[in-house]
């Protein structure tokens, strides 16, 4: 009965979701994982791992709401200074993520992309995250990008070096320079800019993420902690946003 009761609910919720405007590109800030765990008396790698499972979880409902894009902040820059155990999980974690659900994304139609300097990551996950694109590459549904070694200061210095090394021999262009022109630096800059990003756990910043791509970007923040973060915890934050006024520098309509 319960389970009954709780997809009714999810039901509803997707419902009303879909009678408003669907954001084209989600982020989500992945959060809380640890804590997850310490408070059920676990190890803070447990929490990691039930971390993927939530992420399995978001994917459907991804797709039943119509989103074209969404990123998940995986690993960042700043991870790298965490115990070694913990990091060690984390690339064992993504190399068994590249590999056992690549078959379940393909059936889907979903195409994985991975943005930030994730070739600079161990060698046996960059060779399962190479094969994951290319087996991924024709998924027309929905592009998730999963953002690993990333950082969003990063992403700017980065493409900044880019641009200085295309326009050298060229200083009188950059005079005409425009966002556009900078955007193509980016990591994928095909991807649209993200509409809405989702921060679970109840911590509200950015902590570094798409600092680019979020620039009008409405933020919604949960106190649900990853590891619990559902379809309906999904339905509600799309239903929250929706909710929203975006007006891109405009004043507020009357």
């Amino acid at each position: 009965m319960a389970t009954q009761q709780g997809d009714s609910v999810e039901d509803a919720l997707l419902k009303k979701a879909l009678e408003g405007s669907i954001p084209v590109h989600v982020g989500i800030v992945m959060d809380g994982n640890g804590r997850w765990a310490v408070s059920r008396g676990l190890k803070r790698t447990e929490g990691h791992r039930a971390g993927v499972e939530a992420l399995r979880r978001c994917l459907p409902a991804l797709l039943s709401l119509g989103v074209r894009y969404c990123t998940f902040y995986v690993f960042s820059t700043e991870n790298w200074k965490r115990p070694q155990e913990e990091v060690q999980f984390l690339m064992n974690l993504i190399l068994e993520y590249s590999r056992e659900d690549r078959s379940e994304l393909m059936r889907r139609g979903i195409r994985v992309v991975p943005i930030g300097r994730w070739k600079e990551m161990p060698r046996q996950v960059v060779r399962a995250l190479s094969r994951l694109v290319k087996d991924t590459a024709s998924g027309q549904k929905l592009t998730v990008l999963l953002a690993l070694n990333y950082g969003g200061r990063q992403e700017i210095l980065d493409a900044a070096r880019s641009l200085a090394l295309s326009y050298s021999g060229r200083r009188e262009e950059l005079r005409d320079l425009s966002e556009e022109d900078f955007r193509r630096f980016l990591y994928e800059p095909s991807v649209p800019d993200v509409d809405v990003i989702i921060r679970t756990s109840g911590e509200k910043r950015l902590s570094n993420f798409l600092l680019w791509r979020a620039a009008y970007a409405e933020l919604v923040f949960t106190d649900v902690l990853w590891p619990d973060f559902g379809p309906s915890d999904l339905y509600r934050a799309i239903i929250e946003y929706q909710g929203r006024e975006r007006r891109f520098g405009d004043v507020r309509r009357e």
